[in-house]
Protein backbone atom coordinates (compact mmCIF):
# COMPACT_ATOMS: atom_id res chain seq x y z
CA UNK A 1 0.00 0.00 0.00
CA UNK A 2 1.43 3.35 -1.00
CA UNK A 3 0.94 6.38 1.25
CA UNK A 4 0.99 9.88 -0.23
CA UNK A 5 2.45 12.73 1.82
CA UNK A 6 0.10 15.25 3.35
CA UNK A 7 0.80 18.87 2.47
CA UNK A 8 0.68 21.60 5.12
CA UNK A 9 -2.34 23.83 4.77
CA UNK A 10 -2.22 26.00 7.86
CA UNK A 11 0.38 28.51 9.00
CA UNK A 12 1.35 26.48 12.09
CA UNK A 13 2.24 23.41 10.05
CA UNK A 14 4.12 25.58 7.56
CA UNK A 15 5.99 27.30 10.40
CA UNK A 16 6.90 23.96 11.99
CA UNK A 17 8.13 22.65 8.65
CA UNK A 18 10.27 25.76 8.16
CA UNK A 19 11.71 25.41 11.66
CA UNK A 20 12.38 21.72 11.09
CA UNK A 21 14.16 22.44 7.80
CA UNK A 22 16.16 25.29 9.33
CA UNK A 23 17.35 23.22 12.27
CA UNK A 24 20.44 21.20 11.45
CA UNK A 25 22.46 18.86 13.57
CA UNK A 26 26.14 18.98 14.37
CA UNK A 27 26.60 16.64 11.38
CA UNK A 28 25.09 19.13 8.94
CA UNK A 29 21.97 17.04 8.37
CA UNK A 30 18.43 18.29 8.74
CA UNK A 31 16.09 16.69 11.22
CA UNK A 32 14.16 15.16 8.31
CA UNK A 33 17.36 13.57 7.00
CA UNK A 34 18.11 12.09 10.40
CA UNK A 35 14.60 10.61 10.56
CA UNK A 36 15.12 9.11 7.09
CA UNK A 37 18.28 7.44 8.37
CA UNK A 38 16.34 5.87 11.23
CA UNK A 39 13.61 4.68 8.86
CA UNK A 40 16.26 3.21 6.57
CA UNK A 41 17.75 1.38 9.56
CA UNK A 42 14.32 -0.04 10.39
CA UNK A 43 13.65 -1.04 6.79
CA UNK A 44 16.89 -2.97 6.37
CA UNK A 45 17.27 -4.45 9.84
CA UNK A 46 17.43 -8.20 10.32
CA UNK A 47 13.90 -9.36 11.27
CA UNK A 48 15.44 -12.06 13.48
CA UNK A 49 17.52 -9.47 15.36
CA UNK A 50 15.42 -6.30 15.50
CA UNK A 51 16.76 -3.07 16.91
CA UNK A 52 16.39 -2.80 20.65
CA UNK A 53 13.39 -0.56 21.51
CA UNK A 54 15.45 1.37 24.04
CA UNK A 55 18.14 2.07 21.43
CA UNK A 56 15.54 3.20 18.88
CA UNK A 57 13.79 5.54 21.33
CA UNK A 58 17.17 6.84 22.48
CA UNK A 59 18.12 7.76 18.91
CA UNK A 60 14.80 9.52 18.36
CA UNK A 61 15.28 11.48 21.59
CA UNK A 62 18.79 12.50 20.59
CA UNK A 63 17.61 13.72 17.19
CA UNK A 64 14.76 15.60 18.84
CA UNK A 65 17.21 17.26 21.25
CA UNK A 66 19.38 18.33 18.31
CA UNK A 67 16.38 19.91 16.61
CA UNK A 68 15.26 21.67 19.79
CA UNK A 69 18.79 22.96 20.43
CA UNK A 70 19.14 24.35 16.90
CA UNK A 71 15.70 25.96 17.01
CA UNK A 72 16.55 27.55 20.36
CA UNK A 73 19.83 28.88 18.97
CA UNK A 74 18.06 30.39 15.97
CA UNK A 75 15.45 32.08 18.14
CA UNK A 76 18.08 33.38 20.57
CA UNK A 77 20.04 34.90 17.69
CA UNK A 78 16.88 36.65 16.52
CA UNK A 79 16.23 37.89 20.05
CA UNK A 80 19.77 39.24 20.41
CA UNK A 81 19.44 41.09 17.11
CA UNK A 82 16.11 42.60 18.16
CA UNK A 83 17.55 43.65 21.53
CA UNK A 84 20.53 45.26 19.80
CA UNK A 85 18.21 47.18 17.48
CA UNK A 86 16.10 48.39 20.40
CA UNK A 87 19.20 49.60 22.22
CA UNK A 88 20.39 51.35 19.05
CA UNK A 89 17.17 53.36 18.83
CA UNK A 90 17.98 54.76 22.28
CA UNK A 91 20.96 56.56 20.74
CA UNK A 92 18.85 58.92 18.63
CA UNK A 93 19.36 62.51 19.72
CA UNK A 94 22.26 61.67 22.02
CA UNK A 95 25.81 62.86 21.68
CA UNK A 96 28.35 60.09 21.18
CA UNK A 97 32.13 59.88 21.05
CA UNK A 98 33.66 57.63 18.40
CA UNK A 99 37.25 56.45 18.63
CA UNK A 100 39.05 56.72 15.28
CA UNK A 101 42.44 55.33 16.16
CA UNK A 102 44.36 58.26 17.60
CA UNK A 103 41.57 60.86 17.67
CA UNK A 104 38.05 61.17 19.00
CA UNK A 105 35.04 62.40 17.02
CA UNK A 106 31.96 63.70 18.85
CA UNK A 107 28.57 64.24 17.31
CA UNK A 108 24.85 64.00 17.78
CA UNK A 109 23.15 60.85 16.45
CA UNK A 110 20.73 61.93 13.74
CA UNK A 111 19.75 58.58 12.20
CA UNK A 112 20.11 54.81 12.38
CA UNK A 113 20.49 52.19 9.69
CA UNK A 114 19.82 48.47 10.08
CA UNK A 115 21.34 45.95 7.67
CA UNK A 116 21.22 42.19 8.27
CA UNK A 117 21.17 42.58 12.03
CA UNK A 118 23.96 45.17 12.08
CA UNK A 119 23.21 48.69 13.27
CA UNK A 120 25.05 51.78 12.12
CA UNK A 121 24.54 55.44 12.94
CA UNK A 122 24.86 58.81 11.30
CA UNK A 123 26.18 61.67 13.40
CA UNK A 124 26.32 65.41 12.94
CA UNK A 125 29.49 66.91 14.42
CA UNK A 126 29.82 70.28 16.14
CA UNK A 127 31.26 71.85 12.97
CA UNK A 128 28.16 70.74 10.99
CA UNK A 129 29.62 67.84 9.01
CA UNK A 130 27.67 64.61 8.74
CA UNK A 131 29.36 61.21 9.07
CA UNK A 132 27.39 58.10 8.05
CA UNK A 133 27.86 54.37 8.38
CA UNK A 134 29.50 54.39 11.81
CA UNK A 135 29.34 51.02 13.53
CA UNK A 136 27.80 51.12 16.96
CA UNK A 137 30.71 49.06 18.25
CA UNK A 138 32.96 52.09 17.63
CA UNK A 139 31.14 54.23 20.21
CA UNK A 140 33.29 54.93 23.25
CA UNK A 141 30.95 57.23 25.21
CA UNK A 142 27.27 58.23 25.16
CA UNK A 143 26.01 61.52 26.57
CA UNK A 144 22.65 63.28 26.64
CA UNK A 145 22.16 65.49 23.55
CA UNK A 146 23.43 69.09 23.82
Amino acid sequence: MQVNPVSATDSTATSNAATSNAATSAFGLSFDSLLKIILTQLTYQDPLKPMDNFQFVSQLAQFSQIQIGQTTNDKLATLVTAQSNIQATGLLGRTVDIGTGTSLISGKVTSLAFDNGNSSITIKTANGSTISGISISGITQIREGN
